[in-house]
């Protein structure tokens, strides 16, 4: 019965609850990143060089089957493989921003913190430090 009470201490801990929510919020803002930068920014981006959609940028490795429709995904489905440097772009720009998007918010939380007043110090420091300051005398 030890183990268990001590995982449920573990478990519990600020620490650890603070991390799991922080790893599901994480999770669902990075859905909610992909969705912009696939069904906005990219769109956009694609629109300005030219009606150029991301997703279908690749370079096929070997033949492809005559008939076959000249989309990622159809190549694919042929058995075909590729290099598709156009999601690897996508995914970039998602990690771009994405990473942006943390740097304004911790820059956000970090001056949030500056502006917050100090902790209280504890009584046993304030103890220590009129012992300190008597003595000095």
């Amino acid at each position: 019965m030890g183990m268990m009470s001590e995982f449920k201490e573990f478990a519990v801990k600020g620490n650890v609850m603070d991390l799991a929510v922080g790893v599901i919020i994480g999770a669902a803002f990075g859905k909610i990143v992909d969705s912009v930068v696939g069904d906005l920014i990219m769109p956009i981006i694609g629109k300005v060089l030219g009606n150029l959609n991301f997703s279908d940028m690749f370079v096929a490795l070997k033949d492809i089957p005559a008939g076959t429709v000249m989309t990622l995904e159809a190549v694919k489905k042929a058995g075909v493989p590729v290099f598709a440097y156009g999601n690897f772009i996508t995914v970039v720009l998602n990690f771009a921003i994405l990473a942006f998007i943390i740097f304004l918010i911790v820059k956000q939380m970090n001056k949030l913190k500056k502006d917050a007043p100090p902790a209280a110090t504890a009584e046993d420091v304030l103890l220590l430090r009129e012992i300190r300051d008597s003595l000095k005398k």
